[in-house]
């Protein structure tokens, strides 16, 4: 296997990364990024910014998107385990308002691509788990917006029975609606 393998979704330009880990009785290495070989893989951003939280379990992070300087992300978990999701925000993809969800651990070696355009969250489903990023633009706190996590027009099926409770910050507890964002959306780039 090459260093890094491209894995494709039902949602285009939303990939998963394959990751080469090389182990032996030591522990193990990874290379998790390369412009050259993603470049290869059809990933040309250029990243800006580098991105670490820790999480408890059952920390839910989420649905957030920036609106005037949309990230795309390359996102993956350095210990611990998460349910990573995108919600496709482009006004004229064929897959606008739908989701993709991904198990991410370190032991897994995947990443998650996601292209701007899209809201993103995750849920820590293991203690003490630490969720590494890369951005494509600079975070503008003005510019932040988000969908809360249990919107029923999207439906996303998270594996909260894995948790014992949900914990989620004040400010993501009162997101906006998909349809509210979805008007933002609509009105801003008309």
């Amino acid at each position: 296997m090459e260093k890094f393998k491209a894995i494709k979704t039902p949602i285009k330009d939303l990939v998963i990364i394959e990751t080469k880990i090389f182990k032996d009785d030591r522990g193990f290495f990874i290379e998790s990024y390369n412009p050259r070989d993603f470049t290869n893989l059809g990933i040309n951003d250029h990243f800006v910014q580098d991105n670490h939280s820790m999480s408890k379990k059952g920390v839910l992070r989420g649905l957030h998107f920036q609106f005037k300087h949309p990230q795309g992300k390359l996102v993956q978990v350095i210990s611990g385990k998460v349910f990573d999701v995108a919600v496709d925000l482009r006004l004229n993809s064929p897959t606008f308002g739908k989701w993709y969800g991904v198990e991410l651990s370190c032991d897994s070696g995947l990443q998650f691509y996601i292209p701007s355009g899209f809201a993103h969250g995750f849920l820590a489903i293991e203690k003490n788990t630490h969720f590494f990023y890369k951005c494509t633009d600079f975070y503008y706190p003005d510019d932040e917006l988000g969908i809360i996590w249990n919107d029923k027009d999207i439906g996303i099926q998270w594996p909260i029975s894995q948790v014992e409770k949900i914990i989620i910050s004040d400010k993501d507890s009162k997101l906006l609606s998909f349809n509210e964002a979805r008007r933002i959306l609509k009105k801003e780039n008309s």
